[in-house]
């Protein structure tokens, strides 16, 4: 596994610089894209090219960021892809960056701020809002590509987002299912995060109980007398 390399100094300011664009960029993005989808029937043309023109001025801002970095680090393009490649996953599908947002999020408050959550409860926190950014996105595309294709069952945004939850908690009800191949490739996706953030969610959970518990024990038997232990006479 490859080890991302410390940022240049001139990377650093830059990744300083786009935090703010970055974000908006994220949540026009999203917006647009959930406009277009959801009131696709409903709004003027013009309307739509406008959400259009937000979307692509966004996925521009991505690929502009993507473009500094990668010449800002002085690595190969290859190196850069392989060090960076959560990166170009979301440059590919932008409908993930929200999620990056979190990410964001957290490294600003460190650096104005201690974060005011412990290290479990920002794994929890982290994967919540992720599942939920992600699910919503998952929602949006499967209800885009599914509501018109021959014999979908996926035929409104409630199914979608139905069916969405019943993947993410891997629970898979049955009684709606994605029969495009977008939506198909969207359920897989899906699944494995859903499996990874809820299992991050579990684990941290149970580490947070464990050392509660430990330290509780611990704080017990600081307190009793020299020699006073369960048993002694």
């Amino acid at each position: 596994m490859s080890v991302r390399p410390p940022k240049p100094p001139r990377q650093e300011r830059w990744d300083r610089r786009m935090e703010t664009p970055l974000a908006v960029a994220s949540v026009a993005y999203l917006t647009g894209y959930a406009v277009r989808v959801l009131a696709d029937s409903r709004l003027p043309r013009g309307w739509l090219d406008l959400c259009l023109a937000v979307i692509l001025t966004a996925w521009a801002v991505f690929g502009l960021d993507y473009a500094v970095r990668l010449r800002l680090s002085g690595q190969g393009p290859l190196r850069f892809v392989r060090t960076h490649l959560l990166d170009t996953v979301v440059l590919v599908l932008p409908l993930l960056r929200p999620v990056r947002m979190v990410d964001l999020y957290y490294r600003i408050r460190r650096r104005h701020d201690r974060p005011r959550l412990d290290l479990y409860g920002r794994v929890m926190v982290y994967a919540g809002v992720s599942v939920a950014l992600l699910g919503f996105a998952g929602a949006l595309t499967v209800y885009r590509y599914e509501r018109h294709a021959p014999g979908a069952t996926i035929l409104t945004f409630g199914d979608s987002v139905w069916w969405t939850c019943a993947t993410l908690a891997t629970v898979g009800y049955g009684d709606v299912a994605p029969v495009t191949p977008v939506g198909r490739v969207t359920a897989v996706g899906l699944m494995a995060c859903g499996l990874a953030l809820l299992g991050a969610v579990t684990g941290s959970f149970s580490s947070w109980l464990i050392q509660a518990f430990t330290r509780e024990d611990e704080e017990g038997d600081g307190k009793r007398p020299p020699g006073d232990f369960p048993g002694a006479s």
